[in-house]
């Protein structure tokens, strides 16, 4: 019940009509929306049949197909020739088989190299939703850690944890996909950047930057003070990832604000700010980077957008923060 047949209509002589009232059957209306909503969980993908495989010699029927792989040969192409009863005929090797079915499932023949190989491995995978019905108790999940993380009940880490924790008991992700989602170069690059700013303490790196910054801004109000680290912090992160900026401008910030006598809090998130607003270069961040192929834009391209963007940003910061943050 509620099944949905595809019904091949190429031969003239078949009558749908008929073929409807005999199984009691109810043509569907088909929409453009329908195909957007199927794709997002079910495909079709050209299998090989490879040399010695076991699956060599018997029909789709003999094999059990759908109930083995979950999968439904809807056509076998043979030396450039479409077969007409893709269900009768034996398989030979080479034979080229076009199934449909869940992403997952065709997915999961990728590891059957015994028997088949996956051709022409569909792009569509990639946009394919493998879990749909998951994502409302999802979006549950992400909203209790930001909940959490908004009202202080626990710290921001336990908070995180709980809502990993929630998407995994929920089944909205697998322990393969959290790894796999996991970006190691950023986590390294943030990991190498904490013991650099370590150095720069220790080292005297921060005093002689909070040294050269002080006899810049010499007399200077706090607000030019705020717009010197803003524009500082900005042509750092035009180098490196937004993360390391801030981890390494912020002892620069703080020791600044402790050398003239004010609250370090109105720096820090100027620094964060600062150090976010990562517009004028196509590597001042992964967000850039990973659009540059996609959109086609150039390195001047974001020069053009950055440059203004960034200034507004800076004077909308610099004016806000001390009032929120008083010094």
């Amino acid at each position: 019940a509620k099944d949905i047949l595809m019904v091949d209509l190429e031969h003239c002589d078949f009558n749908f009509d008929m073929f409807c009232q005999e199984f009691h059957l109810e043509p569907a209306e088909i929409k453009s929306q329908s195909f957007d909503q199927q794709a997002r969980s079910i495909g079709m993908a050209e299998l090989i049949i490879v040399p010695n495989s076991a699956c060599i010699g018997k029909t789709t029927a003999e094999l059990q197909f759908r109930t083995k792989y979950g999968l439904n040969v809807v056509g076998i192409k043979r030396d450039g020739v479409v077969l007409s009863d893709a269900f009768k005929e034996k398989y030979r090797s080479g034979d080229l088989l076009l199934v449909i079915g869940d992403w997952r499932l065709i997915q999961a023949m990728r590891d059957r190299r015994k028997d088949f190989l996956v051709l022409n491995y569909p792009k569509e995978m990639a946009r394919a939703v493998p879990a749909q019905r998951q994502a409302p108790l999802a979006l549950l999940s992400i909203l209790t850690m930001v909940v959490l993380m908004v009202s202080g009940a626990v710290p921001n880490v336990v908070a995180a944890l709980i809502g990993c924790l929630m998407l995994a008991y929920f089944r909205c992700v697998d322990a393969k996909s959290a790894y796999d989602s996991i970006q190691w170069p950023s986590l390294i690059l943030i990991i190498g950047m904490m013991p650099f700013s370590t150095a720069l303490q220790k080292t005297g790196g921060v005093e002689f930057a909070v040294k050269w910054l002080t006899q810049i801004i010499d007399g200077w109000g706090m607000y030019p003070v705020l717009i010197v680290l803003f524009i500082f912090c900005a042509l750092v992160g035009l180098f490196i990832s937004n993360t390391a900026t801030a981890i390494l401008m912020a002892p620069i910030a703080i020791s600044l604000a402790t050398q003239l006598n004010v609250s370090p809090v109105p720096f820090a998130m100027v620094v964060a700010i600062a150090a976010s607003a990562a517009f004028m270069t196509p590597v001042s961040s992964p967000v850039n980077t990973m659009v540059v192929g996609p959109g086609g834009y150039k390195f001047a391209d974001f020069i053009k957008i950055g440059v203004p963007f960034t200034l507004i940003v800076m004077l909308v910061t610099v004016f806000i923060v001390p009032i929120l943050f008083p010094f």
